[in-house]
């Protein structure tokens, strides 16, 4: 995130981080609203006996019936504050699950905020054509689910040759143009 706030402040621009995961305990950066100061999951899964998933699911749904609570805290903000929220990162939630749409579109409409998904992707789905393609429909279900703007992006780059040798050149997978390509790969190692 460092570049980003870096040329948001070398432009004048004000950089707010929403964290809007109950289970990141240990944050990485500073940042103005915290979910855990409304709930957390290492409660919910003690007084609800919920194991993680369970809790998370509990939590965001809990803030998406407090959504009042989030929409105070936004409204703290000038309108020229650039907003990045945090969200989990189990995918559940964006393809079966309601409470992360409703905040969204709640936020989109209560406050027109205009929003886009940035959806980070290890790259070391790259390695196989299969889960790659798992991963292209994840993402694409998210995308459905969610409604708003979505932009994939692959991380741990710089990892991604402690899983061998791609079966196509890394703009194949940016770029995704043609699938039929990546079956042949499956077929191959059938």
């Amino acid at each position: 995130m460092q570049p980003v706030f870096s040329h948001c402040h070398v432009s004048g621009r004000k950089v707010e981080v929403i964290n809007l995961d109950p289970a990141n305990d240990q944050l990485p950066y500073g940042c103005q609203v915290d979910v855990s100061n409304l709930i957390t999951v290492s409660d919910v899964m003690d007084n609800l006996s919920l194991g993680p998933n369970g809790g998370l699911m509990y939590c965001m749904e809990y803030l998406d019936k407090n959504k009042e609570w989030l929409i105070a805290e936004l409204n703290k903000f000038s309108a020229d504050t650039y907003l990045l929220f945090d969200f989990p990162g189990q995918v559940e939630l964006y393809t079966h699950h309601d409470a992360v749409r409703s905040i969204i579109a709640s936020l989109t409409s209560q406050l027109d905020y205009r929003l886009v998904a940035v959806h980070l992707v290890d790259s070391h789905y790259c390695s196989d054509a299969a889960k790659f393609i798992s991963v292209l429909l994840t993402s694409l279900s998210t995308m459905l689910k969610i409604e708003m703007p979505h932009l994939n992006v692959l991380s741990k780059v710089d990892l991604l040759e402690q899983y061998g040798k791609l079966d196509f050149n890394i703009d194949f997978y940016t770029e995704v143009l043609d699938l039929s390509q990546l079956l042949d790969a499956i077929d191959e190692v059938s």
